[in-house]
């Protein structure tokens, strides 16, 4: 659940908001990651309570044509995130190999790896889980270096971090604040969480082991996204303090005296710098040396290969619990990467890295509008007492948990209304527009029954609950187990 908050995607984000804002927005990932834990919650909370994770009460729960737009627009979330983990194993590969290696063989590159995760894991998961333990710790050191070799101003760091502050943001620091949140809360996360926790044995029968259990996924999820928060802040720091308000121009001399090969990407212009995942390796490395460059690409590549595996997990479980099929790993794992390495070995043969970081911050608009699809869901489940019992969301968590998702989904559709009308395309704007009312109308029709399974529609008690058996197709427990 950690490596979720870890992966290029996430990186991508933080060094952006670091060069673009310096340590203003600090605070802006510091909520995200806190949102993302209270979310983190209640999925473990559905997964402990009910034995069940969310793809298999959304099939239990919704009819077939809700049930069947949810599973495509899940899989269109885990596929985007597979395909931004490519993406950063392939651009590691050419950093480690100052080039040697191209964008399209790093990409045929994570085809090989995924096989070996597969190997893995049928040794079971207590030790793949303690492989993942091994990468975060990889991240954390390798991060961790750049961190202490850059050594920002530690009182600006706590500053930015507790001391909401952005009273002087330009608009691409503001996007670069709804950017955060996109990046930080991850749809397809929440679906396997409450998947995971299934892996631990615990007496539903008994409802004060159950209580036990929802009191200690919640501490181990603080302590996964801790170390994960921490992580993230070492990379914004670095780029706050190393590279804020520099230009291209200062960027090319520190290269160019330090006989970098990738001046070219450094116009001669005082323009602000804007730096990727690749951009940031290089720029390391001229100010700071070699060491610099080649540790950073060693985290992005344990950042891109985890994240991996969290994909295949999320997709195995999603395809089984939405459709109730039970393909082997193998299959599934063939399927959502052939469908993820194909689009991204085609940029990655024809153009170059500029147009892969490109793809990649449309991955992270398409991700942001699948968020909704993970959690109206989770917060309408959770808050139905037939299906929660004892432990169904409280008046707290109902008003707070609508307006913490109410709040999430009108950011992330804010960063894709500015995202497509910087493209500049009538056309475009169109199908946007076209698109926008089915998804609209998708979301509003998910969150009308959100709305009856929170008690707040308009309807008395005793209808209310008639039409949500009508709608949600409620069934007992019993018919299940």
């Amino acid at each position: 659940m950690s490596i979720a908050y870890l992966d290029p995607g996430n990186i991508e984000s933080d060094l952006q908001s670091g060069a673009k804002a310096g340590f203003k927005l600090l605070w802006v990932l510091l909520g995200a990651t806190i949102i993302g834990l209270l979310l983190q919650r209640l999925a473990a909370r559905l997964g402990v309570v009910t034995g069940m994770h969310l793809a298999e009460v959304c099939h239990r729960q919704y009819h077939t044509v809700p049930r069947v737009a949810l599973w495509l627009m899940v899989e269109l979330a885990i596929i985007g995130s597979d395909m931004q983990e490519v993406i950063g194993c392939a651009i590691a590969f050419r950093l480690l190999s100052s080039g040697r290696i191209p964008l399209w063989g790093g990409v045929l590159i994570t085809i090989i790896d995924t096989f070996f995760f597969l190997i893995l894991d049928k040794y079971g998961l207590r030790k793949l889980e303690a492989f993942f333990g091994i990468l975060i710790s990889v991240m954390a050191i390798t991060f961790g270096y750049e961190y202490v070799t850059v050594a920002p101003d530690q009182a600006a760091v706590l500053r930015g971090m507790f001391v909401p502050s952005c009273g002087a943001c330009g608009s691409a620091q503001l996007l670069q604040a709804v950017g955060i949140v996109g990046a930080v809360i991850m749809p397809h996360n929440i679906y396997l969480h409450s998947a995971l926790v299934k892996s631990r044995k615990v007496d539903r029968s008994n409802q004060t082991e159950v209580k036990e259990a929802n009191k200690y996924f919640f501490i181990e999820s603080c302590l996964a996204l801790f170390i994960s928060f921490i992580i993230n802040v070492f990379i914004v720091a670095v780029f706050a303090e190393a590279f804020y308000g520099r230009t291209n121009e200062e960027v090319y001399r520190t290269c160019n005296e330090t006989g970098s090969a990738h001046l070219d990407l450094f116009p001669l212009n005082n323009q602000t710098l804007e730096v990727d995942i690749y951009k940031g390796g290089v720029v390391l490395g001229c100010f700071f040396g070699p060491a610099a460059l080649y540790i950073w690409a060693v985290g992005i590549l344990a950042a891109g290969q985890s994240s991996t595996m969290t994909g295949t997990y999320s997709g195995q479980f999603v395809m089984e619990g939405f459709l109730n099929l039970r393909w082997s790993r193998f299959a599934r794992v063939l399927l959502t990467r052939s469908l993820a390495i194909t689009p991204t070995l085609l940029v990655a043969i024809f153009q170059d890295v500029q147009q892969l970081t490109g793809m990649n911050d449309f991955l992270n608009v398409l991700m942001s509008l699948q968020l909704p699809f993970a959690l109206i869901p989770i917060l309408t489940f959770t808050s139905l007492p037939t299906l929660m019992n004892d432990f169904a969301n409280g008046l707290f968590f109902k008003v707070g948990g609508g307006l913490t998702v109410l709040g999430v989904c009108c950011i992330n559709i804010y960063f894709v209304v500015v995202y497509v009308t910087q493209l500049g395309s009538v056309w475009l704007y169109v199908l946007a527009a076209l698109l926008s009312l089915l998804y609209l109308g998708f979301v509003g029709y998910l969150t009308w029954l959100c709305l009856i399974a929170l008690g707040l529609s308009f309807l008395d008690p005793n209808r209310n609950k008639e039409v949500a058996s009508n709608i949600l197709m409620e069934r007992p427990m019993e018919s299940e187990s």
